[in-house]
């Protein structure tokens, strides 16, 4: 079976120190943190980041500092970007990171309820600007996909020229208010991608290592993190991200997926050299 390409999720914006003590804020802790993953056999860091304090923030100064520090502790890795940023930021404001020219970034194609009041909010103009700003910085897009109607918005866009072939999805489950993550579902899920696609599951919370399993099962690829899930088994907490991700590599390695390097993970994904 071919290899796996497995990516950390390190902090995200929601979860705080309260739900985890070792999730990280300043630039040296992110760093840290990606340096773990990778060290344990994450080929990407997804990356949002954060005030000192864990305030939310798509500062592009603020991105510039984090990955300049996870370059240099571990300079071979994926840097991915999220231009989702947290629920409310306007779209100037997530689009802020695309000016460091990555290699790569998320591209949320949908709304969804994240509970209570809170909306995250993607219109269909949002995701054309988004996608048409990273085809012309040749920016790979992640295509994030909480249920199947924003696999077929993708499409659309895809056949209306925004977003270049081939497609590399990531397949969220157990969102509150976007699809579970239940076997059938995940089938469901994977088969109405495109050929040709390639995807990586995220179990969000308890599901975490079961999407995890079934993506290794299937032939997908897999995230796990802080930013989806501060424990390491029930109602134990994670020490790192690290933790997480040797986890993640046992569950590929016992199903017979051997983990893919950040230059594999760059030439399945065909990623332009990142300056």
């Amino acid at each position: 079976m071919n290899k796996i390409m497995i990516t950390a999720a390190i902090c995200g914006a929601e979860v705080t120190k309260e739900h985890n003590p070792n999730i990280p804020y300043t630039a040296l802790e992110i760093a840290k943190e990606a340096k773990k993953s990778a060290d344990a056999g994450a080929a990407i860091i997804h990356l949002h980041v954060r005030e000192d304090d864990g305030t939310p923030t798509q500062s592009a100064k603020r991105f510039e500092e984090c990955i300049s520090a996870i370059r240099k502790l571990c300079p071979d890795v994926i840097i991915q970007p999220s231009t989702g940023g947290a629920a409310g930021m306007s779209d100037s404001e997530r689009l802020q990171p695309l000016s460091l020219n990555p290699e790569m970034a998320t591209l949320d194609c949908g709304t969804l309820n994240f509970g209570g009041d809170v909306i995250f909010v993607n219109t269909e103009n949002t995701i054309k600007n988004f996608a048409s700003k990273m085809q012309h910085l040749s920016v790979k897009p992640e295509i994030e996909v909480f249920d199947r109607s924003m696999i077929n918005t993708a499409l659309y866009l895809a056949d209306k020229g925004f977003i270049d072939q081939p497609l590399h999805f990531n397949l969220v489950m157990g969102v509150r208010g976007g699809i579970g993550a239940s076997l059938s579902e995940f089938d469901f899920l994977v088969n109405s991608l495109p050929e040709g696609a390639t995807y990586t599951g995220t179990g969000i919370g308890k599901s975490q290592f079961q999407v995890a399993a079934m993506a290794a099962i299937h032939g997908g690829h897999i995230r796990v993190g802080f930013e989806d899930n501060i424990y390491i088994s029930k109602g134990v907490l994670a020490k790192s991200n690290g933790e997480l991700v040797e986890k993640a590599v046992r569950i590929a390695k016992e199903l017979g997926r051997e983990i893919m390097t950040p230059a594999e993970a760059r030439a399945l994904l065909g990623l332009k050299v990142s300056k």
